[in-house]
This record gives structure tokens, C-alpha cells and sequence, in this order.
């Protein structure tokens, strides 16, 4: 059944060397009507959606590094491999870039094996008669939907500009939207407010089908945290983030509340330990297991993605020899006493001729588990975790019509208090400081996690980078304006020259 599914799923493979992300079935490929005949050959599908997550260009790569290698939390150094050079250096970003285009393809890969699916099902549930067949079929139009919504929302992170209103939305470009696999719809681009709609409009269709039963009990049905499937919590927790970007502040409160109070997700301890060696919060990055994980990429020493910590480290067995170090201002951000330093980064001297000597990025090193199997720098990607759950609802108490500091504080205290050696009182907050405490414990907890352009841009925050110890000298001095073109990737050129084509192009494609 697996050979007969990739068959099945070489369609979407194929797509991708085409002229188009968008493209669909060749003409040598399964007819449509013939594919998809089982509730097992659905939930294959499924299991295929699963694992185009695992690509090195979405979570495990391009997806979380690009977007905060391009901004001012590293640098390169001299010697290095020029390994996404032209991202990190700003203005040599061009709709030709090979890095920006396979994120592109990768999210419209997923979208395009959602589609697959989704088209198919009710063919398939009209030949299903067994009630526990039939709520598998829910399940997995439901785990389709939010795969769905998940890849746009990334789509719209990336290639669109912040959402300011729905006003503004309205008149701003957003996506190219694709319900169906086959169909003729055509190839333009929907309105920003559309297309964060359309996402809306998949989280609550599965929210729907996910939603856990009333009798849910997790000492009989197990766990829900450090998940690799979606669930009604892995919903509400995208949502929180969408609504977030979307300036529905009560609505992003609401819904992160819901995550936070659930008592599913617990913040991971840096002083109980987990093992004689690591505590709990460690042992999140050290063997990809956490009880705040509310949706990670699975991967197994026989099935994985890309390396996450490559570009940090490049260890050869005897050296490393980093493409890019932490910025020092980040470093310095860190109290003294926030245990988080000690997991995120560790002080080598590379192996450069310059003899570097820096703290690395550690963070994602690589699971034991891989490397006791000589596979390094591979870690599984927390794509939500409960920290960020926090961090959404304190900004959102912050920049609610009714500021409530308060409680803003509280959130942020909360977070602390699981990660600092000892953390007392409360966090202060107030007009004047609220918004730079929560980008400077965004960038703290969420460090190179993929978050930091989006961010900028939805503050409309400029940045400014200055030369370090042995920093490349192109790249090394740069200041970057607010709102600057950039902050926005091209639409890849493939796609606006593809035949048919009605994309509209970005800004940064001129």
C-alpha cells in the first residue's frame, strides 16, 4: 500500500519540476477518478501530508532559517561556506533565488497534496458504511484542513505584507488560493483579507472534525503534548497566532487562553531535571521531547528532514566551523541567571584559520538519538509550542483596545519563572516598556526559530547590523529601514512567467 500511495503522490513530485508550484497532474500520471479508493488509501494520504512537512525546505530548513538569518540575530564569518549568503546579505534577495523558490514550492506541495485528498474523500465516504471508518475519514479531512491552513499561513507570513485592518486587507495582495486539485482556477493572487479568511475558514472546518471527545482522558487515551499528529489544540493554537498577526487581539487572547488553561501543554523546567545530565527544558532541544511541544515534524533515524544546526556548527568530528554566530546583542539580552543561555549556546573555538573563538548556537546541535548514528545537527522541529501561546497572549493583552499590563506581566513572569534559576515578584510592565519586554523575550525564547522578519515587519521596526569579531565585511554593516521592500519575499519568477500566469508581482520583485 505504501508503493501503490507514493505512486499517488509522485503527481504533486512532479508538479514541483514544472514550470509552475501550481501545476497539477501530468499526462502520464493516475487518472484522478481512479486514485483514493479506500478509507486506507486516505488516510495514506494523509501520512504523505505528514511527511512533506519533514522537507528541508519548510520546518527543518529554509522555512525556519531564512526568515532570521535574513534579520539581525547572526552574522557570517569570515571563511564561511556563503551558504544562504545572499539572504543574510539583504539586497542581493532576487525572485531568481533559489532558497526563497523551494520554500514556495514546498508550501504549495502540501497545499497541493491537501487538495489531492480533499477532492477525493467524498467519493470514497460514499462507499463507506462502518461508523468507525467513517469518523477516520472525518479525522483526516480534518488533519487535511489544518495542514492546509498551516502552509498559507506561512505563505501569507512570508510572501505578503502585515495585516494592518481588514480595511487595508482588502486592497492588499495576498495568495494565489487553490481548493481543488483539478478545476480551472486561475492562477492570481487573492486579497490579503481573503486569503487570512480562507485560513480562518480551514481552522473551523477542523476544528470541527478535530475536536477531542467530552470523555477525552489522557491517563487511558494518552498525552497530547509533544505531538506529531494535529489535533483541536494544535487548531486553536494556529489560530492564536493568525488572529494575532491579524491585530483580533481579544480573539488571539481567547484563543490562546484556551491552550494555556486546556492543562494538556506544561512549560518545560530549566531547573527540574529530566535526566542526570539535562533538565527538561534542555532535554526539549537535546532529544526532541517536551511536555510544551503542541505539534512537532516527526522524524525517525530512517525518515528525517534537514539539518537545522548545520550552518551553526559544521562539525566534522574533530572541529567546527560555523557559517553564522549569534549576534552579540542577543547574547547580551539574556540576565544573568536565565538558564536558557547555557541550552542555546556553548563557547568553541572554530576551526578557522582567524581561530574564532564565539558562543554557538547549540540550540540545535542534533538529537542523541541521531548522533549516536553519526547523523548530526538534525533536530525535530517544535513547530507550536506553548511558550509562544504566552508570548501571543501578552502582546495581545498590551495592545488590546484596554491595555491590561497586569496580566501581560503575569504571562511573561509565568515564562520566565520556568526559565531562570530563580525568577521573584512579578514583571513590571507598562505603556512605556510593555512592547520592547515582549520583543525582547520573543527573541529570547524563539531564538532563530523563524520568527523575526515577520515580526519586524508586523511592528513596522527597522534594524541595524554592526561589524562583530571576524564578521564578513558584506553583510557586516547594514541598516535596514522600516518597512523596507524586503521585509516582504519576492513572488519566485518562475511563477510570474509561467504560461497563464495573472501573479501579480511584489514590490521586492522590481
Amino acid at each position: 500500500m505504501i508503493k501503490k500511495f507514493k505512486l499517488y503522490i509522485m503527481l504533486v513530485a512532479v508538479a514541483l519540476s514544472s514550470v509552475s508550484c501550481l501545476d497539477k497532474m501530468p499526462e502520464d500520471g493516475i487518472p484522478f477518478d481512479e486514485s483514493l479508493q479506500t478509507v486506507s488509501d486516505i488516510n495514506l494520504a494523509v501520512i504523505g501530508i505528514y511527511d512533506a512537512f519533514r522537507s528541508k525546505y519548510l520546518y527543518s530548513g529554509n522555512l525556519t532559517l531564512l526568515p532570521d538569518i535574513q534579520t539581525d540575530l547572526v552574522y557570517g564569518v569570515n571563511g564561511n561556506t556563503n551558504v544562504y549568503g545572499d539572504i543574510w546579505r539583504w539586497k542581493e534577495i532576487k525572485p531568481t533565488n533559489t532558497d526563497i523558490e523551494a520554500v514556495y514550492g514546498a508550501l504549495y506541495d502540501v497545499i497541493n497534496r491537501c487538495n489531492f485528498m480533499l477532492d477525493r474523500v467524498d467519493a470514497v465516504r460514499k462507499k463507506t458504511t462502518d461508523d468507525k471508518d467513517l469518523d477516520k475519514l472525518d479525522q483526516c479531512c480534518g488533519e487535511a484542513y489544518f495542514a492546509r491552513a498551516l502552509a498559507y499561513s506561512e505563505l501569507v507570513k512570508l510572501f505578503c505584507k502585515a495585516y494592518e485592518s481588514d480595511e487595508d486587507a482588502a486592497g492588499q495582495l495576498g495568495v494565489i488560493l487553490s481548493e481543488h486539485y483539478l478545476g480551472d482556477e486561475t492562477m492570481r493572487r487573492a486579497s490579503l483579507k481573503d486569503s487570512y479568511q480562507f485560513i480562518l475558514d480551514d481552522l473551523d472546518r477542523a476544528a470541527e472534525l478535530l475536536e477531542l471527545e467530552e470523555d477525552f482522558d489522557t491517563d487511558t487515551q494518552g498525552t497530547l503534548y509533544d505531538s506529531i499528529y494535529f489535533n483541536e489544540y494544535t487548531v486553536h493554537a494556529l489560530r492564536a497566532r493568525v488572529l494575532l498577526y491579524m491585530k483580533r487581539w481579544d480573539e488571539a487572547i481567547k484563543y490562546a487562553t484556551k491552550v494555556i488553561d486546556s492543562g494538556y501543554y506544561y512549560l518545560s523546567s530549566c531547573t527540574r531535571a529530566a535526566t542526570a545530565n539535562a533538565s527538561y527544558y534542555k532535554y526539549m532541544w537535546t532529544n526532541d521531547f517536551s511536555t510544551e511541544a503542541i505539534w512537532k515534524v516527526g522524524f525517525t533515524i530512517n525518515s528525517y528532514g534537514g539539518a537545522l544546526g548545520q550552518v551553526f556548527a559544521n562539525y566534522d568530528y574533530s572541529s567546527v566551523r560555523p557559517d553564522y554566530v549569534p549576534a552579540e546583542w542577543v547574547i547580551n539580552l539574556y540576565d544573568l541567571n536565565d538558564l536558557r543561555v547555557s541550552t542555546y549556546f556553548q563557547n568553541f573555538t572554530t576551526g578557522y584559520s582567524h581561530g574564532l573563538t564565539w558562543p554557538l548556537l547549540i540550540k540545535y546541535f542534533g538529537n542523541e538519538s541521531f548522533v549516536n548514528y553519526n547523523i548530526l545537527h538534525v533536530s525535530m522541529p517544535k513547530v507550536l509550542r506553548l511558550s509562544e501561546q504566552y508570548l501571543i497572549r501578552a502582546e495581545a493583552y498590551v495592545q488590546q483596545e484596554h491595555p491590561d499590563y497586569g496580566k501581560a506581566g503575569s504571562d511573561i513572569s509565568v515564562l520566565r519563572t520556568a526559565r531562570y534559576a530563580s525568577y521573584g515578584g512579578s514583571t513590571a510592565m507598562n505603556k512605556e516598556n510593555a512592547m520592547d519586554v515582549i520583543e525582547q523575550e520573543r527573541v529570547k525564547e524563539l531564538y532563530m526559530e523563524g520568527f523575526r522578519l515577520h515580526d519586524l515587519k508586523r511592528w513596522h521596526k527597522g534594524f541595524e547590523r554592526k561589524p562583530q569579531d571576524q564578521s564578513l565585511s558584506n553583510g557586516s554593516s547594514l541598516k535596514v529601514e522600516k518597512d523596507d521592500p524586503l521585509f516582504v519575499w519576492p513572488i519566485p519568477q518562475h511563477e510570474l512567467d509561467a504560461p497563464g500566469s495573472e501573479i501579480e508581482p511584489n514590490e521586492s520583485n522590481k
